[in-house]
């Protein structure tokens, strides 16, 4: 029987476990978002401050995998979670490496570094259907909502939107967020498998939870640029299979905002089509970049006049 992952994991006297330095590839430099290239685009990530297009954040989550299924076998994709808030962004030719430190018998911590010790995640992951609080459960439980909104002054915590039937086979085009399939994907994944011939990965799962978000949207003002700042993908009843038909809705369960974003978290439930069998749920906070909406400035003059800068 071929061994789940070929990924050499290192063993430390502490029992951190650690995977080798990978350079993870950018696949989402095509990527449109409401008709505008995103943050994944060379271009208008410079017009932001970075110097290049950023890697999405959860291409990172298939560097744990082999460190999760070192630790609890086949559990990690029936039961796993990871939950990450973002540290600091990867471009394309950096080398990163994954890092997890057991904190109990389902539960251990997790962080991800560059070369020069950059952080660029850290969170949790774990197992069960009942385990310790997660990093952004805590971190939830610490939020402010955001002080005087312009992008999300008409969305509302408790919004939800209908059912959406979702699936991804090997060959399947994702759509305009996902310009790739999942194929394409896994000849450029970082820690390849052969199980993921029959299930989808983890990183994956954030596609398939994510790709329709502009079918059924929340009143958000744009066109502006978002980025993922936390991401937590739960897995209820896995493993979630290639090919199998699903439907899912979204949530919004926390609004919060920075001095230079607007952030919207997400909560998107899937559930096995045609029931109410929830199989796995992702988290996800966008935060809306202030300075990427043309008409910031002018619509919060409008809303909330000079004073409410001060």
């Amino acid at each position: 029987m071929k061994a789940a992952f070929d990924t050499p994991v290192g063993r430390g006297e502490d029992g951190q476990l650690s995977g080798p330095w990978r350079g993870p590839r950018q696949m989402l430099d095509a990527q449109s978002y409401d008709g505008r290239a995103s943050i994944h685009d060379d271009a208008t990530a410079r017009t932001l401050g970075f110097k290049a297009g950023t890697i999405e954040g959860p291409t990172h989550f298939s560097q744990f995998d082999p460190l999760c299924h070192a630790l609890w076998g086949d559990r990690w994709f029936q039961t796993g979670c990871i939950s990450a808030h973002y540290r600091n962004p990867v471009f394309e030719g950096e080398e990163v490496r994954a890092l997890l430190t057991p904190d109990g018998d389902d539960i251990a911590r997790i962080r991800m570094e560059k070369r020069d010790g950059t952080e660029v995640l850290a969170g949790t992951v774990s197992i069960g259907l009942t385990p310790p609080a997660s990093a952004l459960e805590a971190r939830m439980a610490q939020l402010r909502p955001p002080e005087n909104p312009v992008i999300l002054r008409d969305v509302t915590i408790g919004m939800r939107t209908g059912r959406l039937a979702v699936s991804m086979a090997a060959d399947q085009h994702m759509g305009e967020l996902y310009p790739f399939t999942l194929a394409d994907k896994l000849r450029r994944i970082t820690e390849p498998s052969p199980l993921y011939d029959r299930i989808v990965p983890f990183e994956m799962l954030s596609v398939l939870m994510n790709h329709i978000a502009r079918e059924q949207p929340f009143p958000a003002r744009g066109p502006c640029v978002g980025l993922f700042a936390d991401q937590e993908i739960r897995l209820l009843a896995g493993p979630v299979r290639v090919g199998e038909a699903y439907e899912l809705d979204r949530e919004i369960v926390a609004l919060s905002g920075s001095r230079k974003t607007e952030s919207m978290w997400v909560r998107t439930r899937l559930y096995q089509a045609g029931t109410d069998m929830p199989v796995a749920e992702m988290l996800l906070n966008t935060a809306s970049l202030k300075s990427s909406y043309a008409a910031y400035e002018r619509e919060f003059q409008d809303l909330y006049g000079a004073a409410a800068h001060d």
